[in-house]
């Protein structure tokens, strides 16, 4: 029997104590008005917001916000993502070339501070192309666009992209990515392609940050390259 035709049947044996007994017609009565009081809750439009509506909270994710904590959060975030282990990359010594010796200053390393994406990255210090002037085109990103590297200033081998964008109005390509190798090894292996190439080579440096840069008729190429905190190399190139 239900909890509340209980109670209420209940409160009638109690009421009528002493009184003439609840007959069959009574109980009848009670079903109907117990049904009807049923089916008219069935139908409120607040009753079934309340049942059925998304809730605003999900108790099992407040620990993960850490609103306005001053410490760490008490566990990890199960939503980030563990990093990818670096490959080695195999290269031998034959295939370096000595770097120049870097000169005293490095305007290129102060252009790129502080530009955050690739696109920035372009709009700051695109590569010179014929007549000396600067990509303006817009960047679209895609990682097949490392795919699209030159072949003479290809992709380091090993490399983990991390992001890329070019475009065919000036035949650009930007490629950020991260190596095991350390910079004066991975400066070495671009030292080789480029100059193989037919490219020419400036190296500037300031700090951990180095800068190889070259041209050749048509064509242009800088490899940013900086040493990672935890060993290895982060390097941004980027090729018209």
């Amino acid at each position: 029997m239900p909890p509340r035709r209980s109670l209420i049947l209940a409160a009638l044996l109690l009421a009528g104590c002493g009184t003439q007994a609840t007959t069959q017609q009574d109980l009848d009565s009670l079903d109907r008005e117990l049904a009807e009081s049923g089916a008219s809750h069935a139908h409120d439009p607040a009753l079934l917001a309340a049942l059925h509506d998304q809730i605003m909270i999900d108790p099992a994710l407040t620990q993960s916000a850490n609103t306005n904590v001053v410490r760490p959060p008490s566990r990890p975030d199960p939503l980030s993502i563990p990093a990818i282990p670096l490959r080695p990359d195999h290269v031998t010594a034959a295939d370096l070339k000595p770097v120049p010796a870097a000169s005293g200053d490095c305007p290129e390393c102060r252009t790129i501070v502080g530009a955050l994406t690739l696109g920035e990255i372009a709009r700051r210090r695109s590569p010179a192309g014929p007549g000396g002037d600067g990509c303006t085109q817009p960047v679209s990103y895609s990682a097949g666009w490392a795919n699209r590297l030159s072949i003479d200033v290809p992709l380091y081998p090993a490399a983990q992209v991390e992001e890329a964008a070019g475009n065919d109005a000036c035949g650009l390509r930007i490629v950020r990515f991260a190596s095991a190798a350390p910079a004066e090894r991975i400066l070495g292996w671009y030292m080789a392609r480029v100059t193989r190439a037919g490219y020419s080579a400036e190296h500037q440096a300031a700090g951990q940050q180095h800068v190889l840069a070259g041209t050749r008729p048509g064509a242009a190429y800088i490899v940013y390259v900086t040493a990672a905190p935890g060993g290895g190399s982060d390097v941004a190139l980027l090729v018209r």
